[in-house]
Formats: C-alpha cells, sequence, structure tokens
C-alpha cells in the first residue's frame, strides 16, 4: 500500500469516527425561515441532531436549469427571427408577445418554487421542505444514501447535487418536482437545485455519511446521457460502497408526504 492510499484509508477511517462539529444554527430559527414545519418531526431536526448546513435555490439559477426559461425564451426568439425573415410581421408580433409572456411564467413558477423550498442537512438526514402549492416534507437518512453526485453549473460555485438512495422506491418524481433528477422515473433521485458552494455542500454531505460507512461519489459531473450506474471517463476513482441493510416498507426509512 502507497503512502496516498494509506493516507486516503486513514482520512476516511478519521471520518467515519471523528464526531462531526456542531452546527452553527439554531434549530428554533429554522422554524421561522422558509416554509415552516410546525414542529413536525419530518421537517424539523429533532434535539439530538446537530444542523450542518441550510439553504434554498438561486433563483436565476432555478429558472434557468429546473424550468428551462432560457430555452425557451431561445426556442421564442428563433420563431420571431423566421417570422421576420419570412416577411410575417404580425406572426412575428404574436411570439415576441407570447415569448415574454412564457418567460414571465417559467421565472414566476422559478420564484414561488424557490421562496417555498428550504434544504436541511443534519448528522442524520437530509430534510427537503418543498412543495409550491401543497407542501411536502421529505426525510432523507443519511445511511439510505448510497451515491451523491455533483454538477457545478456556475463559476461562483452553485450547483446541484443529486443521491441514489437504497431500499424500495418510495419518492415519486412527482412528489419531488423540480427537485429531482431529470429522467430517473425508474428510480427517482432526490436532487439539491441550484444551491451555493456546492463542491463544499458535496464534502460535507460525504463526511456526514462516512459515520455510517463511505458513499460511492462523482464529484466531477452529472451525465445524464450515461446510464445510472455507470461512470463517465475522467472522474476521480470512486470509493467502494458500504451499504447499510436495505429498509424496506413498514420500517423507519425514506419518508416523503405532503404537510
Amino acid at each position: 500500500m502507497d503512502l496516498k492510499t494509506k493516507a486516503d484509508v486513514t482520512a476516511r477511517q478519521a471520518a467515519a469516527e471523528t464526531p462531526l462539529p456542531t452546527g452553527g444554527f439554531d434549530h428554533a430559527a429554522l422554524e421561522n425561515e422558509g416554509p415552516k414545519a410546525f414542529g413536525d418531526r419530518m421537517g424539523t431536526p429533532q434535539p439530538d441532531e446537530r444542523v450542518l448546513w441550510k439553504g434554498r435555490p438561486r433563483l436565476g439559477l432555478l429558472a434557468r436549469t429546473a424550468f428551462h426559461g432560457r430555452s425557451a425564451g431561445a426556442y421564442m426568439a428563433v420563431l420571431v427571427v423566421i417570422a421576420l425573415v419570412t416577411g410575417r410581421n404580425d406572426a412575428a408580433i404574436v411570439a415576441a408577445m407570447l415569448g415574454v409572456a412564457l418567460a414571465a411564467i417559467l421565472h414566476i413558477l422559478a420564484w414561488a418554487s424557490a421562496r417555498s423550498t428550504l434544504y436541511i442537512l443534519t448528522d442524520q438526514r437530509l430534510i427537503m421542505r418543498i412543495g409550491i402549492a401543497i407542501e411536502t416534507r421529505v426525510n432523507i437518512p443519511l445511511k439510505q444514501i448510497t451515491a451523491a453526485h455533483l454538477a457545478v453549473l456556475t463559476k461562483d460555485g452553485h450547483g446541484d447535487i443529486a443521491f441514489e438512495l437504497a431500499g424500495d422506491r418510495l419518492l415519486g418524481t412527482l412528489l419531488l418536482w423540480p427537485h429531482v433528477r431529470p429522467f430517473r422515473y425508474a428510480r427517482p433521485e432526490p436532487m439539491l437545485r441550484s444551491v451555493p458552494d456546492a463542491a463544499a455542500l458535496a464534502q460535507t454531505i460525504a463526511e456526514a455519511r462516512a459515520r455510517f460507512g463511505a458513499i460511492d461519489r462523482n464529484l466531477s459531473e452529472i451525465k445524464d446521457a450515461t446510464p445510472a450506474s455507470g461512470h463517465t471517463a475522467g472522474q476521480a476513482a470512486a470509493v467502494p460502497p458500504r451499504l447499510s441493510p436495505v429498509i424496506h416498507r413498514g420500517e423507519p426509512g425514506l419518508e416523503g408526504a405532503p404537510a
């Protein structure tokens, strides 16, 4: 075993054995931020949990990635250009008006989604308070996370983090949307959308999860075009996962239900 491998093994063992530092977030204050959980255990950290991080999506990035505001605007702009080139000025005006209306609607939806979202990471689980019309609280125990996938989307470090989960499928795409990785309908993967300093957050999640065993991590980029179990070239070598026992229906585990 070379020195680098030995150092990596030692670091992983230390992460698993060393208690995480106490988070600097007041549990009571979380009740007054974002969508409220009103003390519900699914959406509220318990006294024996340490809050390591909290955050919510960045509005502009959420509108561009989850609601495809930029793509929709570009499509309508192409229609305007085609109408002008073909001499149909009336059609160009209609297309422009529809484009503005569509962009406004998508940004309003993104604003409502960001406003009604709060992500909370504790030393035991990930809590997602989400839902525009109907508030939903999703509880993901860290020991059920088998892989975390990171995509850094902006120069200032905002990005997405998606999670593969062990056990039976208990979470649906409609329940999670837009906080779900695209095109994973058979086994939906919850995703933290447009969060700040995504790489550092992914590392924090990996360190918190190490208390229950290491996870398979891709810290370079989410590749939606590849199979869910595959790895793309250029990724760092992943640590073989040490999975926790699968939690079946009727046992404590993944939870997600309307508030």
